[in-house]
């Protein structure tokens, strides 16, 4: 344990936050007239109204060159058999030839044909955060890909597939209009 205002080991922060699972997505972005895509497992919902979600791109990715002229995104939530997709959209692919794929128009960007879903984006606001920055986008169009919907996982630093053999329904929280009582112990 590192003492207060110690920063922690990097290894030891990577494989603790790498302990929460994460689907894992392909943006699809539009510079000016050029389009852009880039894996990321850094994507969440951010509000219900207005709705928004973000993406955290790296300072070093290519596309942080083009923040200033970001007009439109799609964030491609990949299906269980896209890894190569992921993977070759992370910059890792080692064979000759890439992984077939098809981007397809859309209104804010195109969108990864045959994902699990896809959420068509406008610039909302971009943060610079530490090593990278925070896109949130305004979510202007949104898709769902043809059934089973069987997300690929990312967690522990590997490629992981959902078990959907056992499961319980999540609570109904639609009417629930304050945050629930806290109890905190010191």
């Amino acid at each position: 344990m590192s003492k207060a205002g110690e920063p922690t080991d990097a290894r030891r922060f990577r494989d603790t936050v790498g302990l929460f699972a994460t689907g894992v997505a392909v943006i699809v972005a539009r510079a000016d007239q050029e389009v852009l895509a880039m894996t990321a497992n850094a994507v969440s919902s951010v509000s219900l109204e207005p709705q928004l979600v973000m993406f955290c791109p790296g300072k070093r990715s290519k596309l942080a060159g083009h923040m200033a002229r970001l007009s439109g995104f799609t964030i491609n939530i990949l299906r269980d058999e896209q890894q190569a997709l992921s993977t070759y959209f992370a910059g890792g692919w080692k064979e000759p030839q890439p992984p077939p794929f098809r981007l397809v128009p859309s209104r804010c960007a195109p969108r990864l044909e045959g994902s699990l879903a896809s959420i068509g984006c406008e610039p909302h606001q971009v943060f610079e955060v530490g090593d990278h920055w925070m896109v949130i986008g305004h979510v202007l169009e949104l898709h769902a890909g043809v059934r089973p919907h069987r997300p690929l996982l990312f967690l522990g630093g590997r490629y992981r597939h959902a078990d959907f053999s056992e499961s319980s329904p999540a609570p109904d929280l639609s009417n629930v209009h304050h945050e629930p009582a806290h109890i905190y112990y010191e």
